[in-house]
């Protein structure tokens, strides 16, 4: 009959013993992640900056064509500190112009991710600015559009990544591609919203389009240039226009349109 008895106590006993060595591990665990200054949601938060940086390097596809970076389909938000801005008439229509600004991140960039300081970009910009006199010296000005990527300089190469020549005709097959996109059929607009007829054009980036549909349009209602509406896994969105039943508006008569 001991015998009998016996053994299940001391498993019992096991047990408690096993519980008692869990805890200590786990307390002592704590203790030193505490000491270190990493606990455990800053671990985490350290693991998911690793994941984001992974994302950011890794080549990517875009029909055919490997890349690295931000994916398609995302984008950055910056503010830009007061700028210096210089303009010169050449023509009745024409002016030139020169713009130089330190731009800031809204948030910060994943640890370790994007490229080394001192890397630089040559952008190309194709933009509708407007500007709204408020008073005698004071304008509201708003710009949409798109740039193009013509070359960039690696911080540890110290060069382009293409010549001069070569960035240039870059630049000629973009503006080509860009006017024969200017000269297709646009998509034709017309709603009535809040008791206000509308009516105007989407001229789609071609280079959203696939499969028989459009992605990005710039739009213009009523004469008004009113920047690109793009589609998403949310729907369609407009930076500048705030209005989100209007912009649903605009959505549903490129809806319609693709059909």
């Amino acid at each position: 009959m001991s015998a009998t008895t016996e053994a299940p106590v001391k498993r019992g006993k096991a047990k408690k013993v096993l519980k008692r060595v869990a805890r200590k591990k786990t307390e002592k665990g704590k203790s030193a992640s505490a000491r270190k200054g990493k606990p455990a949601s800053a671990r985490k938060d350290k693991s998911e900056s690793k994941d984001l940086s992974a994302s950011f390097n890794k080549f990517k596809n875009f029909n055919g064509k490997l890349y690295t970076g931000v994916q398609i389909g995302r984008g950055h938000h910056w503010t830009y500190d007061p700028g210096d801005w210089k303009e010169t008439k050449i023509t009745p229509d024409l002016w030139e112009i020169s713009y130089a600004v330190t731009k800031r991140r809204v948030g910060h960039a994943p640890e370790d991710s994007g490229v080394p300081v001192g890397t630089e970009y040559h952008w190309y910009i194709l933009a509708h600015q407007t500007a709204r006199k408020l008073n005698a010296n004071d304008y509201e000005t708003k710009m949409t559009g798109l740039k193009f990527k013509l070359a960039h300089k690696r911080a540890d190469k110290g060069k382009w990544s293409a010549s001069g020549p070569t960035q240039r005709k870059h630049l000629v097959a973009f503006l080509k591609d860009f006017v024969a996109q200017l000269e297709k059929e646009p998509v034709a607009i017309e709603f009535t919203y809040g008791d206000k007829e509308y009516k105007g054009e989407g001229v789609p980036v071609v280079q959203t389009c696939e499969k028989g549909f459009c992605y990005e349009l710039e739009i213009s209602l009523n004469n008004d240039s009113l920047g690109i509406i793009r589609c998403g896994k949310s729907g369609w969105k407009m930076d500048l226009v705030k209005d989100q039943k209007f912009v649903d508006a605009i959505g549903a008569e490129i809806n319609r349109h693709f059909e």
